[in-house]
């Protein structure tokens, strides 16, 4: 079997709400999604998803491969890079090739890729995560009310700016998580915008009548010696990482003890994560995907490693065009038997869609800050739009 070529699809995802953190937000609620469809010459096709920008410079390190060599492979892609450097949307891109070349892997031997990586069980343990930031009080309850429905008992809020307002919220998230255990796991995502005092006395503050189970985010990612500090300064775990992109990134942070809750981001893609899972579970760190609702791939993953804890549930819907072969149920995911990562698309449909012309997105995307008097939205009527689909190099 070798790989032909790969295609990409623009397609979009509504959430049915505002979506963001202290950095920004986007008030539509849509955003962009976009699909790497990679094929072989045995007619099976991979699906991935995430970051497309720099695709046509990595695959000449896949093109006429046997794409179930995925580990080499993506030690290939990175090798094709590192010299120029690896980082942000190329690593993102390595990501998406990555589940692809899984999702191949696994349907080749018709099998769920949670079974072909060795995993004994189908069903993730979650947690319940709103990108809530731009969300009223009401509109907070109502969302986890709603997973806790689905039997969540834990929750992450976003915030940072306004202390009084955080603490209100995370009473609401706990007492809506408090429906289904007497501690439920309430978690805090400040999303690398305090610096180490800001961090202490916000968290602190917050620690005075909120059992915090962990602090995500709270530094800036390379901030490795600031961690640590913090880690030791408040009863709550710190969680980290979902940003760094590869091992080198998360070794200074281990080797600080900066780390309690190891975060890998899912657009990284498959091999990243059980590689730094590996790296994780050598020094006794449990591990934690950030945003497995958007790459479905790295659920797969979630359950085939012995130090998983619990993975970030935003979503309970699929972008359009996309079926995932999957269910909510117990708190968690559940799931399903389709050989791959259970990822299927609708091409027809998403080029229709195109075709059509929607307007996807907000003009100004997601970097709509909130400021102290509260959260400035963007105009329903700031839009633009956007293409259905376009071509790979293949």
């Amino acid at each position: 079997m070798k790989v032909t070529g790969y295609r990409v699809l623009r397609t979009f995802r509504e959430w049915g709400r505002p979506i963001g953190d202290v950095n920004g937000h986007i008030a539509s609620g849509i955003t962009e999604e976009s699909v790497v469809l990679v094929d072989t010459d045995a007619g099976i096709t991979g699906v991935g998803t995430g970051h497309v920008a720099d695709l046509a410079r990595l695959f000449p390190a896949i093109d006429g491969e046997d794409p179930r060599a995925v580990t080499a492979l993506y030690d290939r892609m990175l090798a094709r890079v590192f010299k120029a450097g690896h980082a942000g949307a190329t690593f993102g891109s390595i990501g998406a090739f990555d589940m692809a070349l899984w999702d191949i892997k696994a349907k080749a031997a018709g099998e769920p890729l949670w079974r072909l990586l060795g995993a004994r069980d189908r069903f993730v343990t979650g947690y319940a995560s709103g990108l809530d930031i731009a969300l009223s009080d009401d509109e907070l309850a109502g969302f986890y009310a709603e997973m806790a429905d689905l039997g969540f008992s834990s929750g992450k809020l976003k915030g940072g700016v306004d202390l009084d307002a955080d603490r209100r919220r995370l009473h609401i998230i706990r007492d809506a998580m408090g429906r289904n255990s007497r501690r439920p796991a309430v978690m805090f995502d400040a999303n690398e915008s305090w610096n180490l005092k800001q961090a202490v006395r916000y968290v602190s503050e917050l620690e005075r009548d909120i059992d915090l189970t962990w602090v995500e985010e709270p530094l800036r990612r390379w901030d490795a010696d600031g961690h640590a500090r913090l880690t030791r300064s408040i009863r709550a775990a710190v969680a980290t990482g979902e940003n760094l992109t590869g091992l080198e990134q998360f070794r200074p942070l281990m080797d600080a003890g900066g780390v309690d809750v190891v975060q890998v981001g899912c657009t990284w893609g498959v091999t990243h994560f059980l590689r730094v899972a590996m790296l994780a579970h050598g020094r006794d760190l449990p591990i934690s995907p950030v945003g497995v609702t958007a790459n479905q791939a790295v659920a797969h993953a979630a359950v085939a490693v012995p130090n998983h804890l619990s993975a970030e549930v935003q979503d309970l819907g699929s972008p359009f065009g996309l079926h995932i072969d999957q269910q909510f149920a117990d708190g968690g995911i559940v799931l399903g038997d389709t050989p791959g990562h259970g990822v299927s698309v609708d091409e027809a449909a998403i080029a229709e869609a195109g075709e059509r012309g929607g307007s996807w997105l907000v003009g100004a995307g997601p970097h709509v800050r909130p400021d102290r008097a509260g959260l400035r939205l963007v105009p329903e009527s700031d839009r633009h739009d956007l293409p259905g689909s376009t071509e790979g190099r293949g």
